[in-house]
Parts: C-alpha cells; sequence; structure tokens
C-alpha cells in the first residue's frame, strides 16, 4: 500500500495521538469532603440492576475505545488518498482502436508541416492503443505502428530537419506530376486491407497546399470521385489543415467524411487538438476489460463506516 497525501496521514496518526494524551492525563484529585456519603455501598454494588449497569457502561465504554480509533483511523487514511489496496474491479466494454495516418503534402519548410511533426513528436509518447504513421508526398515516412518512441523520434527528427533518411525522394516523371489526389491515395492505402471496412477506427490528418502545381495536360492517377470512393469504402475520417478558400479535394473530403478542415495554418496546435478531441465515432469490439481505479480507498470506506454503524446502533442495543 501506497499513500499519495502523506502528510494527511501523519497529521491525522498526530491528532490521534493529541486525543488519546489528553485522554490519559490525570485529574484533578478530590478533596474527601466532597464525597457524598452513602450507607450501605456493600450491598448497592451487590444488587443485580447495578452489576448489570455497571457492565452496560463497562462494555459501552470499550466499544467507544475501540470503535472510535477505528474510525479516526480510517477516515485519515481515507484522506490521504491510499493506492495498492485490494479493490472491486468493473468490466468496461472495450472501444476499438485507433489508426492515425499523418498525411504531409507541403515540404518541410512549410511552418505548418513542421508545427504538426513537433505536435506528434510531443503527444505520440501518450498513446495508449493507437497506431500512427506518417506519409509525405512520395513516401510512406513512418508505417502504422504502436512504437511510440521511434514514432517520436522521427516526427522530432523530421521536424528538425535531421532526418537520416529522406522525407521526400526526389523522383522526375516525363508524364507524371505529384497531385493532393495522389498523396491523399497514398496515405489512404496506409491503412492496412484499406478496400474495405476495418475493426479499427481511421482518420487521416492531411497538412498541406489545396493543390500542387501540374505542368500541362498532366491528370492525377486518382479522380476525386474515386478518391471520395475509396475513403467511404475504407471508413477513413479525413480531416485538413490547407491554407485556402476550401475548394480543394481535401477539404471537400473532410467535409464528406464526418472530419474537420481548418483555412488558418497559424495555429496548428490549436488545429490538432481539435481534429484529436473529435475522433472517429468509437464502436465496441464486444470484449470487456476489468478496469481498477488507480486509488483504493474501498476497504477503509468500508471499516469506518461499519465503525460509525456499530457508534450508532449499540445505545440502541443496551437500552433493550
Amino acid at each position: 500500500m501506497d499513500l499519495i497525501w502523506w502528510a494527511v496521514a501523519a497529521a491525522g496518526c498526530l491528532a490521534l495521538a493529541g486525543c488519546v494524551g489528553l485522554a490519559l492525563l490525570p485529574k484533578e484529585s478530590v478533596g474527601p469532603d466532597e464525597f457524598v456519603p452513602l450507607a450501605n455501598t456493600r450491598r448497592l454494588t451487590r444488587l443485580p440492576e447495578y452489576v448489570r449497569a455497571a457492565r452496560r457502561r463497562t462494555v459501552s465504554a470499550v466499544v467507544a475505545m475501540v470503535t472510535l480509533p477505528i474510525a479516526f483511523a480510517a477516515s485519515a487514511l481515507i484522506a490521504a488518498r491510499p493506492t495498492g489496496l485490494p479493490s472491486w474491479s468493473r468490466a468496461n466494454q472495450v472501444a476499438t482502436p485507433e489508426d492515425i495516418m499523418v498525411c504531409v503534402g507541403g515540404p518541410l519548410t512549410d511552418p505548418a508541416v513542421g508545427a504538426t511533426l513537433r505536435y506528434f513528436a510531443d503527444r505520440v509518447g501518450s498513446f495508449g492503443t493507437e497506431r500512427v504513421g506518417l506519409t509525405s508526398a512520395n513516401r510512406r515516412v513512418i508505417p502504422l505502428t504502436r512504437d511510440y518512441q521511434y514514432a517520436a523520434a522521427q516526427f522530432a527528427a523530421f521536424a528538425q530537419r535531421e532526418g537520416s533518411r529522406p522525407f521526400v525522394v526526389p523522383v522526375s516523371y516525363i508524364d507524371y506530376a505529384a497531385s493532393v489526389e495522389d498523396v491523399l491515395a497514398m496515405c489512404l492505402t496506409g491503412f492496412p486491407s484499406f478496400s474495405e471496412p476495418s475493426a479499427q477506427r481511421r482518420s487521416i490528418i492531411y497538412v498541406g497546399p489545396e493543390s500542387l502545381p501540374r505542368p500541362g495536360e498532366v491528370a492525377p492517377l486518382f479522380g476525386t470521385d474515386r478518391l471520395r470512393d475509396l475513403a467511404v469504402t475504407a471508413d477513413v475520417q479525413v480531416n485538413a489543415i490547407t491554407p485556402g478558400s476550401g475548394d480543394g479535394v481535401a477539404a471537400d473530403l473532410a467535409r464528406g467524411t464526418g472530419g474537420r478542415w481548418f483555412s488558418d495554418a497559424a495555429d496548428v496546435d490549436a488545429h490538432l487538438t481539435e481534429i484529436r478531441d473529435h475522433p472517429p465515432r468509437a464502436g465496441s469490439t464486444g470484449e470487456s476489460a476489468d478496469v481498477r481505479s488507480a486509488e483504493t480507498p474501498g476497504i477503509p470506506v468500508l471499516v469506518a463506516l461499519l465503525a460509525m454503524a456499530v457508534l450508532w446502533w449499540w445505545p440502541a442495543v443496551m437500552r433493550r
């Protein structure tokens, strides 16, 4: 057993010791002249009524001497917030975990991209059941993982532009140019079995421009309708932070999948917090888990209540 507030327990012990000390202090001596003389006291103390009354008084004193310190000590222990004692658990339905893909369509020099990478570098360590990944314009930088230490280190390294691997592979094509649609499609395909719904909740956080320059008549590999069908089929919530008017495909997907879209890239941390505060709706896995509180005051509470109940109930017993 451990106590969160040891000072409360120490103060309670000192107070209890002070009460016991005051009770044990010698009383003032009474002069012989102050006693009231009684006749036939020997016969009086032998009467059955007197014996029963004296016994009741002794038993009542013993009960009070036992239950009052117990109730006081248990109350002090409760106030000190104990942990580690046996406790009762309750069965809770286990919510489905979540897969989070951070999708970056802009360069590392983009302030919004850097703020996003720093945000997740600071917070990935506090995740519990989530898997997190990172995808750039043409690389799966971090596949979905629960290795939070590794993920946080990678996010931090790329945020500081110190990654040992390139964030975007420089590739030139003759008849192709990257587009936001293709970047989002690559992020969507980062989920396992992306062509069908999953027991895992899925969300994408896209950070980047509304559109990428395309020379000539080069068309993207994925059209807007195909991309929307892919997101709906995979049951992915798309969120986006794209400076602009909101006419791009990322903002359109965010509105169509229950996500959030922000056009102001000045306060990325607040936008990401808003997004993480509204994840995809949690379902249930059908399984239950035993949930226990960190604090375990159950037994001290029962002991204190039992002691006070005895004190309250004892006079009624003695009157019978």
